[in-house]
C-alpha cells in the first residue's frame, strides 16, 4: 500500500532558490535564467528530489514543473562523477514532439553553468531516425523521449536504459490517454528496478493514479491548489452561436477585436485545413496544424506563428501540451474539447509567465450541454455571449444528463468509462482480460 507524504501549499510562500539546498553551480543556472523566485511546486519538489525519493506533483500548466524537476536531476549528476562513454542516467518521458524539444531545450539552458559537460539528447518520431542514432554516439546523460520514438532507438541498439536512475513522466495524463500505456509497460520492463519515480502532471486521473500506485515507493505528494495568487489571469468567456455561423464569426471578431495571435482549437485535421483555408482565402493570415504534418513543416509554421507572421493557428489537440508561445493573447476554442481536463490544456497557452490573457469557447445548441459539463467539472460559471448579427437561431434542448456521452463533434467524455477508457486503465495496472 502506498502511504503518501503530503505536501499541500494552500497559501503563497516566499523563499529563495538558496534556500532550497541547490549548489552554488545550480543556483548560477537559475539567475542565468533570470529566475527570482520560485514558485510553490518547485518548493515542495526541488527539495524532495534531492533527497532522492519519489515524487508524485499535480500543478496547473505554467506553474513551473520543468525547472522544479530538472534542477535537483541536473544536481544530483553533478554529484556523481560522469562516465565515459556517457551512460544514461535520467529519462524523460513525453507525449509529444512539441514537449520533448521543448523540455530538452529547457533543460540544456538550465545545464550550461554547470561545472560537468552534461548531453541531452531530445527523441521523437516525425522525423528520420538516423540523425538521433548520429547524436545518440558516445551516449547521453539526460535524454527527453517520446515513448514509441524511445523504444526504436533502443531496437536498434541506439541507447540503453539500463543504468537509468531517475524516471519522470512528464504530463503523464496525456500519455495514458494518448494510448501509450503498452510502451511505457515495456520501458519500465527495462528499466533498473531501483530508481527514484516522478510524476509531474497538471491533472491525474485515475489511471494515473493506478499506474502511480504500482511503480511509487512511498512518494512525496505535492498538490498546488489553483488558488488565485498562483492562478494564470485568463478572462473565460463563451460565445453562443449556430454551428454553421462559426467560420464568420471567427473572422467578425478578428476584425472588430484586433488581435495579433489567435490559437484556435478544432476537432479534426480536415476541420484544421478546411476553417485555415477559409481564413487564408479572407485575407487573414492563417495556417492549419495538425499530427499529420512532418516535424519540419510543424516547427516552421511555428516558428511562423511565434514569430507573427501568421495571425491565426488552427490546431488539433497536439497544440494543447508542450507548446509555450509567449505572450498569445487569445486561445478560442472553435470546437469544445472532447474532455474537461482537455479545457484547461487548451486555456492555459494563454495567460503564461504572469501575462493575461483570453479564452472563448463558441456554443451552440449541439454543444450547450457540453459546455455545462465542463462548467461542472471546472466549477465556472461563463454567461452565454450573443454578438450582434450572430444570435442563434436554434435553441438548444434541455440537458436531462450532463453525464452522459455525446456523439458530437467536440463532443466530452463524461464519467461513464467507454471501452478504450477501460483498456487504458487496465494496461495501466498491469492487468489483461
Amino acid at each position: 500500500m502506498v502511504r503518501w507524504q503530503h505536501y499541500k501549499l494552500s497559501r503563497p510562500v516566499v523563499m529563495s532558490f538558496s534556500s532550497l539546498g541547490l549548489s552554488p553551480a545550480i543556483l548560477q543556472a537559475v539567475a542565468e535564467r533570470g529566475y527570482v523566485t520560485p514558485t510553490p511546486v518547485q518548493i515542495a519538489a526541488i527539495p524532495a528530489i534531492l533527497r532522492g525519493g519519489d515524487v508524485l506533483a499535480a500543478a496547473q500548466t505554467g506553474s513551473g514543473k520543468t525547472a522544479a524537476f530538472a534542477l535537483p536531476l541536473l544536481q544530483l549528476l553533478q554529484d556523481s562523477p560522469g562516465e565515459k562513454p556517457r551512460r544514461l542516467r535520467v529519462l524523460v518521458l513525453v507525449p509529444t514532439r512539441e514537449l520533448a524539444q521543448q523540455t530538452a531545450e529547457a533543460i540544456r539552458l538550465l545545464a550550461q553553468a554547470a561545472p560537468q559537460s552534461l548531453k541531452i539528447a531530445a527523441l521523437f518520431g516525425g522525423v528520420s531516425i538516423n540523425p538521433q542514432m548520429m547524436d545518440l554516439r558516445g551516449g547521453a546523460d539526460i535524454v527527453v523521449a517520446t515513448p514509441g520514438r524511445l523504444l526504436d532507438l533502443i531496437e536498434h541498439n541506439a541507447v540503453s536504459i539500463a543504468a537509468v536512475s531517475s524516471l519522470v513522466l512528464d504530463e503523464a495524463d496525456r500519455l495514458l490517454d494518448m494510448g501509450f500505456s503498452d510502451e511505457i509497460g515495456r520501458i519500465l520492463a527495462l528499466l533498473p528496478k531501483q530508481r527514484q519515480n516522478l510524476f509531474f502532471s497538471a491533472t491525474f486521473p485515475s489511471a494515473v493514479h493506478a499506474l502511480a500506485a504500482r511503480m511509487l515507493h512511498e512518494p512525496a505528494r505535492i498538490a498546488v491548489p489553483a488558488l488565485a495568487q498562483n492562478q494564470p489571469d485568463i478572462e473565460q468567456r463563451a460565445i453562443a452561436v449556430d454551428a454553421g455561423r462559426r467560420t464568420q464569426l471567427l473572422r467578425h471578431l478578428l476584425k472588430q477585436n484586433n488581435w495579433g495571435r489567435v490559437l484556435v482549437f478544432v476537432a479534426t485535421k480536415y476541420a484544421a485545413e478546411h476553417i485555415a483555408d477559409k481564413l487564408h482565402r479572407a485575407g487573414i493570415k492563417a495556417a492549419a496544424f495538425h499530427g499529420e504534418f512532418s516535424q519540419g513543416a510543424r516547427d516552421e509554421v511555428l516558428a511562423d506563428f511565434k514569430a507573427s507572421k501568421l495571425q491565426v493557428l488552427v490546431a488539433t489537440d497536439v497544440a494543447a501540451r508542450g507548446i509555450d508561445i509567449a505572450q498569445l493573447p487569445v486561445v478560442l476554442n472553435y470546437d469544445l474539447p472532447r474532455s474537461a481536463v482537455d479545457y484547461t490544456h487548451r486555456i492555459g497557452r494563454t495567460g503564461r509567465a504572469g501575462k493575461s490573457g483570453i479564452a472563448i469557447s463558441f456554443v451552440s445548441a449541439e454543444t450547450e450541454a457540453h459546455f455545462r459539463l465542463i462548467e461542472k467539472r471546472h466549477q465556472l460559471k461563463c454567461e452565454r455571449e450573443q454578438i450582434a448579427g450572430f444570435e442563434p437561431v436554434v435553441s438548444a434542448a434541455p440537458a436531462n444528463d450532463l453525464n452522459a456521452e455525446s456523439s458530437s463533434d467536440g463532443g466530452i467524455k463524461g464519467k461513464r468509462k467507454s471501452k478504450k477508457d477501460k483498456l487504458r486503465e487496465a494496461a495501466a495496472l498491469g492487468k489483461t482480460d
